[in-house]
């Protein structure tokens, strides 16, 4: 294990230290900076290799963290990066964007700040990059069976690196210009600059995943012709359709989903010139939803120089520490300060939004109510009502399932009653050799979930083509673990 008496010696948590504010929000560079190894070593040192890991419970990967914590404190990075590559295909992924649901369950968290178990997966993949230790992975041999992954966000990479990797010939379809969905288009670079991405998918080419860009599947191809193409379809195209507000006023210009601010802010930071950039600089922002999504607008708006941002939540703020009827180790929902929040804004909870306020069809202002509860619903409370001023609003409320593009016509897949595209216990739909795996049939979640369910949709494809796999499924669309493939 770790230091024996690390957990008693080191009882303070220090996590990695950001930029100031006054510099990081004139770039677009990461917020993170590297943690000092002595600092990390004692960090990860506080680990105490308990008996049971609830940990383990906590993360849907299974991720080995007492493991790489003691191979991190022992100063083992080779070794550190194969035990934590074993479970989880992209660490640098995980370690920047996942809320870190292990850390809820780490059993130091009962009566103390748990361990930094994020920051120790954060830094031996980046350690590992660094020193050319992640290399390809190619099969040693070609099993002659062909897999088309539709959509090439974490869970299509999952898929298709594991597929390939025992020998199957896997090609990523993606209707954008780049590979890597959210991850490149819809994370701001301040929370993962897109080299991250970039270097990952150099590996898979090297192993054989064969990538298609600019193909939007039910059009340009439909699912019929992959269907015949190949010997297996994985769908894994997320849950992008938005959750609307219809509200009065909502026509207005100047109100928009939050992935059209940030998705063309994110191709501009890459170079591009898209033709529907919204530039937020010297305007009055209201955003709509508290979650990450939310706060990516936030730290975009902040570095657009807007005039003012306020991010508007219709329930209560959430408390500093565990309610009771969310006991350790289940993941609570908590007040939290993310690196957006910090640099700047107004942040009100028990809000609701009664109209969007315009003259000459733009907008100029959200009128908002204070909420009150009544019989169980969250409704505008009379009397209260006020308008915030707006020039841009952007709705962050989550998102309702998967866009159909042709699934039903074309092959016949099923949605269920949530928006997602309906599976059995192994991943496939109703139509025989035809997989769904991530939000797509999941909904909206966690990357650490997208990544666990391509994992565990790969081994279940393997198994349909070849009557068995030597894969490891992690998770089943259940949340219980597939206990015989």
């Amino acid at each position: 294990m770790a230091d024996p008496r690390g957990f008693l010696k080191v009882r303070q948590r220090e996590t990695q230290p950001r930029r100031p504010v006054p510099v990081r929000i004139m770039d677009w560079k990461e917020v993170y900076e590297a943690q000092e190894k002595g600092v990390l070593k004692s960090q990860a040192g506080r680990c105490m290799d308990c008996g049971v890991p609830f940990c383990h419970q906590g993360c849907p990967l299974g991720n080995l963290i007492p493991e790489w914590n003691d191979l991190t404190w022992r100063g083992k990075g080779e070794e550190a990066i194969e035990r934590l590559h074993a479970t989880n295909n992209f660490p640098e992924f995980t370690g920047r964007l996942c809320p870190a649901p292990c850390e809820a369950s780490c059993v130091l968290g009962i009566n103390q700040p748990a361990v930094t178990i994020k920051q120790v997966e954060v830094s031996i993949i980046d350690e590992a990059f660094d020193n050319d230790w992640v290399q390809p992975l190619p099969p040693t041999r070609l099993t002659g069976k062909t897999v088309a992954v539709v959509g090439s966000g974490p869970a299509g990479l999952a898929v298709a690196q594991q597929l390939t990797r025992v020998g199957h010939t896997v090609a990523v379809y993606e209707r954008d210009d780049k590979i890597g969905g959210l991850l490149r288009y819809g994370i701001p670079d301040f929370k993962m600059e897109k080299e991250q991405v970039d270097r990952r998918l150099e590996q898979m080419k090297a192993e054989g995943t064969r990538f298609r860009t600019g193909v939007a599947v039910g059009t340009d191809v439909t699912w019929e012709q992959l269907r015949r193409r190949y010997d297996a379809v994985v769908i894994a195209t997320g849950a992008t359709v938005p959750r609307d507000l219809p509200i009065p006023g909502r026509e207005l210009e100047g109100v928009h989903f939050a992935m059209d601010y940030l998705v063309p802010s994110n191709r501009v930071v890459a170079g591009e010139s898209p033709a529907n950039h919204i530039d937020a600089r010297g305007k009055h922002v209201v955003i709509l939803g508290g979650g990450d999504t939310g706060a990516d607008c936030i730290g975009t708006a902040h570095r657009h120089q807007a005039a003012s941002v306020t991010t508007l939540a219709i329930g209560k703020q959430p408390p500093l520490e565990r309610a009771g009827h969310q006991p350790w180790p289940t993941f609570p929902t908590l007040f939290e300060v993310a690196s957006a929040h910090e640099e700047g804004g107004e942040r009100t909870y028990l809000a609701s939004t009664v109209e969007f306020v315009g003259e000459n069809g733009k907008l100029t202002g959200v009128k908002v109510a204070e909420t009150e509860f009544v019989d169980g619903k969250r409704l505008p409370k009379a009397g209260t009502e006020r308008v915030i001023p707006a020039d841009l609003v952007f709705l962050s409320l989550g998102f309702t399932g998967a866009e159909p593009s042709g699934i039903t016509e074309q092959v016949s897949a099923e949605f269920d009653g949530r928006g997602n595209v309906a599976r059995d216990g192994y991943y496939m739909t109703n139509t025989e050799g035809v997989f769904v795996a991530g939000d797509a049939g999941r909904g909206q979640s966690l990357i650490v979930w997208a990544i666990a369910e391509g994992r565990a949709c790969a081994a279940a494809v393997d198994k349909f083509l070849m009557g068995s796999t030597i894969l490891p499924a992690p998770v089943a669309p259940t949340d219980r673990a597939i206990a015989v493939l």
